[in-house]
């Protein structure tokens, strides 16, 4: 078994600190290459789509998205419990995990892949050789989504201590990892947003930010 990372991305950055909450220690091969940011030819040609995270299982099974990697190791590991412990629980930590996702790391990747010089042409994830134009309003649509996202988890954080209610989970790992990718574009937690500050804080405390 090996994980593929990329120690500079935000989503294999997901994996690692799901690992590290749960103790577990895994082979991790680099696959960042050369000054542009992109891939090595080598993984490229075993993951075509040109992803990371990937997870390799020992029968040579490639599992890409950080999300399906993550689940795949909450089965075989349930303790601690990072995506939920009953119906409800599970399903509030899937509802605002995806809105993390979404709303704040999609949205945070749309102004960033549209704006830094190294992804011209790549305006889109993944190297399959087709060109992709940067879309300067994107940049700006980007920037508003991610300005909605700080609104809305700051008000959920005002009522709970983590995301998705009183258990640190995996929606706080994909949250902390926006916020730490929105940076990149100075798009840094607003300073009325009180309750996500609290919570950021709180979070970077974490061993598990460090992996």
């Amino acid at each position: 078994m090996k994980l593929y990372d990329w120690h500079l991305a935000p989503n294999p950055r997901r994996v690692r600190m799901y690992l590290a909450e749960k103790g577990i220690d895994i082979p991790i091969e680099e696959v960042g290459a050369g000054p542009n940011l992109t891939l090595d030819p080598a993984y490229l040609k075993k993951h075509p789509h040109g992803l990371v995270p990937c997870l390799e299982l020992d029968d040579g099974t490639m599992i890409g998205e950080a999300m399906a990697i993550c689940r795949y190791f909450e089965t075989e590991h349930p303790d601690p419990p990072l995506m939920g412990t009953d119906a409800k629980d599970r399903a509030l930590v899937e509802m605002w995990e995806r809105k993390a996702d979404m709303e704040g790391l999609h949205a945070a990747s749309e102004a960033f892949r549209n704006l830094a010089p190294d992804f011209k042409g790549r305006g889109l994830p993944g190297q399959r050789g087709d060109t992709i134009p940067q879309l300067p309003v994107l940049v700006q649509r980007g920037t508003a989504r991610v300005a909605r996202f700080y609104q809305k988890i700051d008000e959920q954080l005002g009522k709970n201590p983590y995301l998705a209610g009183e258990r640190f989970s995996v929606a706080d790992i994909t949250a902390f990892c926006s916020i730490d990718f929105a940076k990149w574009i100075e798009l840094d937690i607003p300073a009325e947003c009180k309750n996500v500050q609290r919570w950021y804080d709180e979070v970077s405390k974490r061993e598990s930010v460090a992996a």
